[in-house]
């Protein structure tokens, strides 16, 4: 599902797009500007960026498509 977008109007959140989401649901909302990382967590994404980006400088790397064929296979 693609993520929705919305604006506060009047104190309300609007969505920009109507959307077929079913009468009821609850969803979760998260501000576009931020994220729930910690400092801690922050560096270790980097670390773990840095290191498979050091991957790929040395050809370790796997083909993009079939890394997602391959995931989608398993939904």
């Amino acid at each position: 599902m693609q993520p929705l977008k919305a604006h506060v109007r009047n104190g309300r959140l609007v969505l920009d797009e109507p959307t077929d989401l079913p009468e009821g649901i609850e969803v979760e909302l998260v501000f576009a500007d931020g994220d729930a990382l910690g400092a801690d967590e922050r560096r270790e994404l980097y670390g773990a960026l840095l290191e498979g980006s050091d991957e790929l400088d040395a050809g370790q790397g796997e083909d993009f498509d079939k890394v997602i064929t391959e995931l989608e296979a398993r939904t």
